[in-house]
C-alpha cells in the first residue's frame, strides 16, 4: 500500500462502529434530551466537524444560518466529506458518513489527529432526528448532492456541477416528532456557543445569521466571530467590566501527549468562578486532570514566590489554592491526539499524561512572568494574601456564629417556617420578601413539604462584598442556615434541606432587583445547586379579571404579563367595561387562597428552573450588571432602553 501525502483524506480514513437503528427510538441516550438542549446540540454536531476541519488546519470559515422555518444550514470550506466508494461499506463514503452511527475519520484512520469528536454522536444521530437532511459537497472541482429524510438514504450520490474551491453544506430540519417541547432555536445559544468556539481556534471565522429576525432594512440578523487573539481575547471578554490587576499573561507548551495553551488574568473582583478548561474545544464544566495540573502549579508557584520574596513570613500561612485564584480569569486549552473523557456528556477529561505538561508549563511561565513583572506580580499576591485574611476573618466569624448557633442545623432562622417533610427531595423551599408576602405564604403554604423563609429588605449584593462581610449580613446567614448546605471550604451539596429553592419575589421592578441579587448570591456562593437543578423561580400573576360588582369577587382569569392583559382586552372588545382588571402590586395583595392556586400550587403553578447554559455569558452578565464598575451597566442601560414597556413607580 503506497504511502499518503499529508492532509490526504478518502474513504479509507472511514471506519464503522456500529449502525444507526435505536437513535430515534432513544434519542436522549445520544443527545442528552429532547428538549431545547438537545435540539440545539444537533447544531453542535454539525459545526463540531467544521471545526475539526480547521484544527486539522483545512477550514477558515464556517457559517451558520437559521432559516424562517427553524432548518439549519451549517457550510465551511474545510475538504469536503469523501464521495468516493468506501472499501468495506461499498457505497459512498459520505453516505457512510450519515447513515452509520459512529462512522467517521476519528477512529483511528488519518483523516485528523486532533478531535473533539471522539465520543460524539455524529452527523448521522443529527441525521436521524431530522426530517430531513440535505448535503452538498465540493470536492476536486465537482458539486455533489445527496438527501435523507430520518437517517434514510432518499437521494442518491448525484454530481450536479462543477464547483470551485472545497467544503460541506449542510441543512436539516429537526424532526418535531422527536423534539416535542419546541423545534424553535434561540439565537443567543447559538451564538454563545459559536463564540466560544471561535475564541479557542484562533483566527477561525464563524458567521451566524438568522433569517427569521430583520433590521429596519430588511437585512436579517447577523453576527461574526473571530479573535485573532484567541484565548488572549477570550480573557479579556471575561473580565469586561472588571478592574483588572495585570495584562494577560500567555504561554503555550507541546510534548508527544498534545499541547496546551493558557491565558489568564487577575482583576479585582471577588469571585473565582472564572478559570475555564477546554479539551479538543469541548467545555470539560467538571474540569479533569488538565484543571488539575492548572491548579496546583498556579497554588504552589504563587506561594514559592511570595516566600522567597518574604510577602509571606515564616509564620503566615500558604496561601490556598481558593485565595490565588480569588478574581482570576483564565482559560485553559488543550489538545490531545487521544482524549479520553468521562461518560457520553464529556464534562471531565481523563487523560493523566496531561497533567504533568500542563503543571510543569504554568510553573515555568508564571514563574518567569513573576520574575519579570514585578509590579503586576506585587499586585497578584497582594490580592492573594487579602483573600488569604479575609477567609480566615471568615472562618472566624463563622465559628463565632457556630457557637452562637446561627450555623447549627438544630438551630433554625426564627422567621423560617418549616416543612414537617424531613426528605430533601420532597421538600421546597419559598424565599419571599417582607413579613406581608411571607404572612401570605405561610398561611397558603402546604405544611407538609413547603417552607417559607421571608426576607427582611433587600440582601446583600455579594458581588462587591467579600465573604467576611456577606457572613456578617444576618439576612444571608439565616438564608445559609436555612438551606443547609454551608459555602465556601465547608459546602456541601448533599446536605441541601430542599431540592426546589424558589425565588418568590414581586412582579414589579423591586422584587425583580431582589431576584437578581439572590441569583447572584447563588451563583457566587452556591453554583452547585444551580448545576443540580434545584433553583427556581415562581411565576406569580400581574394581573386578575373579576366580573365588574361581583358579590364573590371571584377571580375568572389570572394573567402573568402585559402581553397577555392586552390579547384579553382586545379579545373582550366592547365587553370588556364590564370587568374589573386588578393589578397586583406585589404578593401580599393576594389572599392565600389565590397565592396558593396561582403560584405555588404543584398542579397549576409555572416555575422558571434556573440554569447555566453559558457560564462565560453568566460570569460577564454577573459582573457587568451587580459589580464595581458603573460603566458597563449604563452601557447595558443604553442598550436596553428601547426593551424597557413600563416602569412601577
Amino acid at each position: 500500500m503506497s504511502e499518503k501525502k499529508p492532509g490526504h483524506y478518502d474513504g479509507s480514513d472511514i471506519q464503522v462502529l456500529e449502525g444507526l437503528e435505536a437513535v430515534r427510538k432513544r434519542p436522549g441516550m445520544y443527545i442528552g434530551s429532547t428538549g431545547p438542549r438537545g435540539l440545539h446540540h444537533l447544531v453542535y454536531e454539525v459545526v463540531d466537524n467544521s471545526v475539526d476541519e480547521a484544527l486539522a488546519g483545512f477550514c477558515t470559515k464556517i457559517d451558520v444560518t437559521i432559516h424562517e422555518d427553524n432548518s439549519i444550514t451549517v457550510a465551511d470550506n474545510g475538504r469536503g466529506i469523501p464521495v468516493d466508494e468506501h472499501p468495506k461499506e461499498k457505497m459512498p463514503t459520505v453516505e457512510v458518513v450519515l447513515t452509520i452511527l459512529h462512522a467517521g475519520g476519528k477512529f483511528g484512520g488519518e483523516g485528523y489527529k486532533v478531535s473533539g469528536g471522539l465520543h460524539g454522536v455524529g452527523v448521522s444521530c443529527v441525521n436521524a432526528l431530522s426530517t430531513r437532511m440535505e448535503v452538498e459537497v465540493k470536492r476536486d472541482g465537482s458539486l455533489y448532492a445527496i438527501a435523507f429524510e430520518r437517517g434514510k438514504t432518499v437521494e442518491k450520490l448525484e454530481r450536479i456541477g462543477n464547483a470551485n474551491g472545497t467544503g460541506t453544506k449542510t441543512t436539516f430540519w429537526p424532526d418535531p416528532e422527536i423534539f416535542t417541547d419546541t423545534t424553535v432555536y434561540d439565537y443567543d445559544t447559538l451564538a454563545n456557543r459559536f463564540r466560544e468556539m471561535a475564541f479557542l481556534n484562533k483566527g477561525l471565522h464563524i458567521q451566524l445569521t438568522d433569517e427569521r429576525q430583520l433590521d429596519d432594512d430588511g437585512k436579517p440578523r447577523s453576527e461574526a466571530f473571530q479573535y485573532a487573539g484567541g484565548i488572549v481575547d477570550f480573557v479579556t471578554y471575561l473580565n469586561k467590566g472588571k478592574e483588572t490587576l495585570n495584562s494577560p499573561i500567555y504561554f503555550e507548551a507541546e510534548s508527544d501527549d498534545g499541547t496546551v495553551e493558557v491565558a489568564m488574568q487577575w482583576s479585582s473582583s471577588y469571585s473565582s468562578s472564572g478559570v475555564m478548561a477546554f479539551a479538543n474545544n469541548i467545555n470539560t464544566h467538571e474540569g479533569g486532570t488538565h484543571l488539575d495540573g492548572f491548579k496546583n502549579a498556579l497554588t504552589r508557584t504563587i506561594n514559592e514566590y511570595a516566600r522567597a520574596h518574604g510577602i509571606l513570613k515564616e509564620k503566615d500561612n500558604n496561601l490556598s489554592g481558593d485565595d490565588t485564584r480569588e478574581g482570576l480569569a483564565a482559560v485553559i486549552s488543550v489538545k490531545l491526539h487521544d482524549p479520553q473523557f468521562e461518560g457520553q456528556t464529556k464534562t471531565k477529561l481523563g487523560n493523566t499524561e496531561i497533567r504533568g505538561l500542563v503543571q510543569g508549563a504554568v510553573t515555568k511561565a508564571l514563574s518567569e512572568y513573576l520574575e519579570e513583572n514585578p509590579a503586576p506580580a506585587k499586585r497578584i499576591i497582594g490580592k492573594a494574601t487579602q483573600a488569604l485574611k479575609a477567609r480566615e476573618a471568615a472562618r472566624k466569624a463563622r465559628e463565632m456564629t457556630r457557637r452562637k448557633g446561627v450555623l447549627d442545623s438544630f438551630s433554625m432562622p426564627g422567621k423560617l417556617a418549616d416543612c414537617s417533610s424531613k426528605d430533601p427531595a420532597l421538600s421546597e423551599i419559598f424565599i419571599v420578601e417582607g413579613d406581608s408576602a411571607g404572612g401570605s405564604a405561610k398561611q397558603a403554604r402546604d405544611r407538609k413539604y413547603q417552607a417559607i423563609l421571608p426576607l427582611r429588605g433587600k440582601i446583600l449584593n455579594v458581588e462587591r462584598a467579600g465573604l467576611h462581610r456577606a457572613l456578617s449580613s444576618d439576612t444571608i446567614s439565616s438564608l445559609i442556615t436555612a438551606i443547609g448546605t454551608n459555602i465556601g471550604e465547608d459546602y456541601n451539596g448533599d446536605a441541601a434541606r430542599y431540592h426546589r429553592i424558589i425565588i418568590m419575589t414581586d412582579a414589579d421592578v423591586d422584587g425583580a432587583h431582589i431576584r437578581c441579587l439572590l441569583l447572584t448570591f447563588f451563583y457566587r456562593y452556591m453554583p452547585d445547586l444551580i448545576s443540580r437543578g434545584y433553583i427556581y423561580i415562581a411565576q406569580p400573576p400581574l394581573y386578575g379579571l373579576k366580573k365588574k360588582n361581583s358579590k364573590s369577587g371571584k377571580i375568572l382569569k389570572y394573567l402573568f404579563n402585559d402581553e397577555a392583559k392586552d390579547k384579553l382586552m382586545a379579545e373582550l372588545g366592547d365587553d370588556a367595561d364590564k370587568y374589573d382588571m386588578q393589578r397586583y402590586k406585589g404578593l401580599g395583595e393576594m389572599d392565600p387562597e389565590q397565592l396558593w392556586e396561582t403560584t405555588m400550587e404543584p398542579e397549576t403553578r409555572t416555575l422558571l428552573q434556573v440554569s447555566i447554559e453559558d457560564a462565560a455569558a453568566a460570569e460577564l452578565a454577573v459582573s457587568e450588571l451587580m459589580g464595581d464598575q458603573v460603566e458597563p451597566r449604563k452601557e447595558f442601560i443604553q442598550r436596553h432602553a428601547r426593551d424597557v414597556r413600563f416602569l412601577d413607580i
